[in-house]
């Protein structure tokens, strides 16, 4: 008889911490119900006439050199083994589809303000046309970029963040990750991703096949 209280406690013990269990895994359940999903990036439709197409309209140089953006922004991107050199960087935002929007200008890349700003914890996602109707865009020859080169961002207050390629990935257009796209390629380093079109025209349409991205991590700041 002197065992009942000491059975009585291991029961009561063993059946809350059940209960710790069973919460634990709903709250679980219902956080992971909640996390937002990533949004996708704008597609064109399926024939995009050249009326509709992006601008093709170079900036003048005084228009560049004039060009600013709110301090802590992106400002211009610079991709010295492919030749891209002070590049404006326009503020993305979402469509009312929730897609992130494109640039409007084949010329000019975008800079998604979901993402990372230079410099912060996560990944600064960076957007540019590979092409247009009649000309090559800003990111035309990103697939020539290789790991281990480097790509400079410069923010609007002249600081300027250094990253070193690592990775570089394609995926089929309709079906791109991009939970992966906007996260740093080392969780223990600010990233840069870069994305464009690849791949070959699907027929009767305007768009490309695959789309291509450049991982990339911060290795200095001046």
């Amino acid at each position: 008889m002197g065992n009942i209280p000491n059975m009585l406690s291991r029961k009561r013990v063993g059946s809350a911490l059940i209960l710790i269990g069973v919460i634990g895994i709903g709250l679980s359940w219902v956080l992971f119900m909640r996390e937002p999903k990533p949004p996708k990036i704008a597609l064109h439709p399926g024939s995009v006439s050249i009326e509709h197409a992006p601008s093709s309209v170079k900036l003048k140089p005084e228009e560049t050199a004039q060009y600013s953006v709110p301090p802590s922004n992106p400002k211009y991107i610079a991709i010295p083994s492919i030749g891209i050199q002070n590049t404006p960087v326009l503020k993305l935002g979402l469509l009312k589809s929730g897609a992130i929007a494109a640039p409007g200008n084949i010329y000019e890349a975008g800079w998604y303000d979901g993402s990372a700003l230079p410099g912060q914890n996560g990944a600064t996602f960076i957007y540019g046309h590979v092409s247009s109707w009649s000309a090559n865009g800003i990111f035309y020859d990103l697939k020539k970029v290789g790991v281990g080169d480097t790509i400079v961002i410069t923010r609007g207050d002249s600081t300027t963040y250094t990253y070193k390629v690592s990775a570089i990935k394609t995926y089929p257009y309709n079906s791109v990750n991009m939970r992966e796209v906007l996260s740093p390629i080392h969780n223990t380093q600010p990233g840069l991703n870069l994305m464009t079109c690849t791949g070959k025209i699907i027929q009767g349409t305007s768009e490309f096949s695959e789309r291509l991205v450049v991982f990339s991590s911060l290795i200095a700041t001046r």
